[in-house]
């Protein structure tokens, strides 16, 4: 591995601090980049974003995508993990935390709108940096995309409901412009790009290599947004580190938890690991824009559960590389495995 991606963990809390320390010193320039947004996408963070997921589109191959529904177990995974158990641990986990272990720290209402951003979080699975986790641990870009499409369209009809569920609210009205515009730019957009970049360059040989080339382009892009988030969140790490470290502890547990029942289970269905690593990843990361959309518009912007879905973005990149860290170092554990 390249010396520069082999320390990536290394540049990423690099980013982090230089991204708290920016936001501390040049707080205009940040309130400036965060105001370039449509419908709680910010559009420079978009444009990141869609560097990391472009060179990843690239290597799909549309003639073998065909082949996914021959092996429908890592679908299935996905699709247990992200709607029949992620949403209600996340939930359990935050009335547990902020209703028993924190109650003496939290007061009872700020404790309610923490468990209704966690929930957010939960219901909402990953669209857009699941293309970057599932290229750090060599998953199949096929499968990847046929995974996040299945969770777009379900996502649609299911989390309005599962949420309402959960918040005991009944009138949970999602952002659509939100959902409908993060999946367009990162998913659709791309994809045609990569479809007319794989046309253009003929050849698996030339497709590999220009691959190859964007690779730094592509962990730049992974750098800059991360600098961009934390500058954008730097007063608030800064003026509420105790509230953050509170919510994050348990975004911490579920994260990892539920990528150890996912990783367990993905030994036992016997799926490939470039199969069972894009799985359990899409599992464990959120659709952070589209939870902190709807914590604005149900709870408003200055509430706990506002704060709890920027947590989430906050310890998503850190984590998720750890999670990438440990697929890559465990692939042995599926080299008998048969999709």
């Amino acid at each position: 591995m390249p010396f520069f991606e082999r320390y990536l963990s290394v540049w990423v809390a690099l980013a982090i601090a230089v991204g708290v320390g920016l936001g501390v010193a040049v707080p205009g320039v940040f309130e400036s980049v965060a105001g370039f947004e449509y419908a709680h996408v910010n559009l420079a963070v978009a444009v990141f974003i869609w560097v990391m997921v472009y060179p990843m589109m690239i290597q799909i191959d549309f003639t073998a995508i065909k082949k996914v529904g021959r092996n429908p177990r890592g679908l299935l995974l996905t699709l247990v993990v992200n709607w029949l158990i992620k949403p209600f641990t996340m939930a359990a986990l935050g009335w547990l935390f902020f209703k028993v272990f924190f109650a003496g720290w939290v007061d009872p209402q700020t404790a309610t709108e923490y468990i209704a951003g966690m929930i957010l979080l939960g219901v909402a699975p990953c669209t857009a940096m699941v293309f970057v986790w599932s290229q750090l641990t060599k998953g199949d870009a096929n499968y990847t995309l046929v995974q996040v499409s299945v969770n777009d369209i379900i996502m649609v009809f299911a989390f309005a409901p599962i949420a309402g569920l959960l918040l005991g609210v009944s009138d949970i009205a999602v952002p659509w412009d939100t959902l409908v515009l993060s999946v367009v730019l990162y998913v659709v957009m791309p994809l045609l790009a990569g479809m007319a970049t794989r046309h253009w360059l003929g050849s698996e040989k030339r497709v590999a290599a220009f691959v190859h080339r964007l690779k730094p382009v592509s962990v730049m892009g992974l750098l800059a947004t991360v600098v961009l988030l934390f500058g954008f969140q730097a007063e608030t790490i800064l003026a509420k580190p105790m509230a953050i470290v509170l919510i994050a502890i348990p975004l911490l547990i579920q994260t990892y938890g539920i990528f150890a029942i996912a990783y367990w289970a993905a030994k036992r269905l016997r799926l490939k690991h470039n199969v069972a690593g894009p799985a359990c990843l899409i599992g464990t990361s959120n659709f952070f824009e589209l939870a902190v959309a709807v914590a604005i518009s149900v709870f408003g912007l200055h509430s706990g559960a506002a704060l709890a879905t920027v947590v989430g973005v906050l310890v998503e990149v850190p984590v998720m590389l750890s999670l990438v860290a440990i697929i890559n170092r465990t692939s042995h554990w599926f080299e008998e495995a048969s999709q």
